[in-house]
């Protein structure tokens, strides 16, 4: 740490519920959950969202408290951890890798980037917080200010997480006074929202059971005190002091920008899915026989073994080019903090596009593998079936389309009206 905590005197500390937990501790446990992860895909995927029994294991694991603040009754450990948690459960089954993800992370924000007096009222007296969060407003939401806060309404769409989640953060648009619009994030417990029946089953081809439900908010006020600005989207220059995090724990993991840290997310769950679709490639190759040999397994064929080291190249990579994603944003942290300079534009589209190949190269593996399997692989039991409709759904995500690749070339190119996020 670089700095003392300046923690309220105040803030009733929790405990750990495991004091002691190590990193390997924490893989080996997601690991050993593979098993009952892939028994389960096809009820998940069903359901929406990931079973109670896993939902207990991860809670009884530590794997929600990885990120939060130790005073809060977390782990407080790097994100690489995270990470690394999120391949193994993402190996067992991607979409519970996107719903635990996307749900399990957001302890991290919350002690990043709200006030302490606030990370206390949300962490509660036992410390369980989980919490999906939707970036921008849907269509027809509205902040309207009241005295003390704002009433909130509409409907934020692609909540992944959020029937895993004791809280929703949202983000809207706040109109003063003719000024620009303000964009403000504000965070609920979910006792207060509606999940709307819009996920799971065949109402979306793939990561089915990301829990990526629609949430309404009927008029709710939210008090000004669990509301933030979202200056953090792309820069921390807002903040060059230090995030109210950074301030409050004395840990530079809590300092810096949103958007690197959330693409690097996406490339841990898709690494995983590109190790899952290779794990079911080689289950395939050394079982069924090569057609018209049936004395010889595919496993034989020179073709197979091609588009199998191909794939594990790909997959290997993107790995690799997550954790190499993940470690220059923590040394740009360490930097900012240490020397109270601020992480600029430039600095995150540079995480996120390093994360961003690594969600390539991973959908690429599962690509491959996909169309050099066989065409069993068109029965809807197939897991690599299943693996390709997941990826097909970052492909079609807003973090992997042409807006924040354009967006890089324009800043480093110094070229003029360029987009803005």
């Amino acid at each position: 740490m670089i700095q003392e905590a300046q923690t309220s005197t105040k803030i009733r500390p929790l405990p750990q519920p495991e004091p002691g937990l190590t990193v390997d501790t924490l893989v080996s446990r997601a690991a050993a959950l593979q098993p009952l992860l892939r028994a389960q895909q096809a009820d998940n995927d069903k359901a929406g969202r990931y079973s109670e029994e896993l939902h207990q294991a991860f809670k009884d694991a530590g794997f929600y408290r990885i990120m939060q603040p130790k005073i809060f009754g977390g782990y407080q450990m790097d994100p690489s951890v995270f990470l690394k948690v999120v391949m193994e459960i993402a190996r067992g089954h991607p979409a519970s890798g996107w719903c635990f993800c996307l749900g399990g992370s957001h302890a991290f924000f919350i002690g990043s980037h709200y006030s302490i007096e606030a990370q206390a009222e949300l962490f509660g007296e036992d410390g369980e917080f989980r919490a999906a969060q939707v970036v921008f407003p849907g269509a027809g939401t509205s902040m309207t200010p009241v005295d003390g806060g704002y009433i909130v309404d509409g409907v934020w769409p692609f909540a992944s997480g959020i029937p895993i989640s004791t809280h929703f953060i949202g983000g809207g648009l706040v109109f003063k006074d003719g000024a620009p619009p303000a964009h403000i994030f504000f965070t609920v417990p979910v006792e207060q929202i509606q999940i709307l029946p819009d996920w799971g089953g065949d109402r979306f081809m793939g990561m089915q059971a990301s829990g990526s439900n629609s949430v309404k908010l009927d008029k709710v006020f939210v008090p000004e005190r669990l509301t933030i600005p979202a200056d953090m989207l792309t820069t921390s220059a807002t903040f060059p002091e230090g995030s109210r995090g950074y301030l409050a724990h004395g840990d530079p993991i809590y300092q810096g920008p949103l958007v690197g840290w959330f693409h690097c997310e996406f490339a841990a769950i898709l690494s995983g899915t590109a190790r899952a679709a290779l794990e079911d490639f080689a289950h395939q190759a050394k079982t069924k026989p090569i057609l018209g040999q049936p004395d010889r397994m595919r496993r034989e064929d020179p073709f197979v073994q091609n588009v199998y080291g191909r794939a594990l190249g790909m997959a290997d990579s993107a790995e690799a080019l997550t954790f190499a994603a993940i470690e220059r944003l923590g040394e740009m942290k360490r930097v900012a903090a240490r020397d109270k300079t601020a992480i600029s534009l430039e600095q995150t589209l540079t995480i996120w596009g390093m994360a961003r190949q690594a969600c390539v190269m991973a959908c690429d593996a599962v690509d491959l593998l996909f169309h050099n399997v066989g065409a069993t692989v068109g029965r809807s039991d197939q897991k690599l079936q299943r693996y390709y409709r997941d990826i097909e759904m970052y492909r079609v995500h807003i973090q992997s389309q042409p807006t924040m690749p354009t967006m890089r070339g324009q800043v480093e190119l110094g070229a003029p009206g360029r987009l803005a996020l």
